[in-house]
């Protein structure tokens, strides 16, 4: 059984060592990740990587532009739900203390969207808060590059064993 699991494992890794299909499943998954549902995409561009370490820019970018793309997406949802909301009641939403330091540093709270639990969400109220679409998406580039730079140093420095 456990020489099994170990072939799937080893089939595994090779696939995701092929370029395309590698950084397709790393785009696709950081994507997905970066929408309000649960899902890390850490772990996808760390066996990436660790099945072919030539890749380590190439799955770096793309997972940066794959979840920077997820947050550009939560962004539209917060803003056409903002317009649902007042569609449906007529006025402005309230405006509790979070969303005030939302407005009072703009776009720039968007650099915070790689946050474990509140980044995405984060990313979503930028949106219904109208504040700009390309500098917010500009910001959540930058902090999202800089997470899986440092997040996928680390694991490699954790688990430095070839595949």
């Amino acid at each position: 059984m456990e020489a099994h699991l170990e072939s799937l494992l080893r089939s595994l890794f090779v696939l995701l060592a092929v370029p395309e299909v590698g950084l397709i499943s790393v785009f696709l998954i950081a994507l997905v990740s970066a929408t309000l549902l649960p899902l890390g995409s850490e772990p996808a561009v760390f066996l990436v990587i660790k099945a072919d370490p030539a890749l380590f820019w190439p799955a770096i970018l793309v997972a940066t532009a794959g979840n920077t793309m997820g947050g550009a997406i939560s962004w539209w949802m917060g803003y056409g739900a903002e317009a649902a909301y007042e569609r449906a009641t007529h006025r402005k939403p309230p405006n509790p203390r979070v969303l005030a330091w939302f407005s009072r540093f703009g776009a720039k709270t968007c650099l915070l969207s790689w946050l474990p639990v509140v980044g995405d969400p984060m990313c979503a109220l930028a949106g219904w808060l109208r504040l700009p679409f390309w500098p917010c998406v500009a910001y959540m580039a930058v902090g999202k590059f800089i997470r899986y730079v440092l997040m996928t140093a680390a694991l490699l420095w954790v688990f430095p064993g070839s595949v």
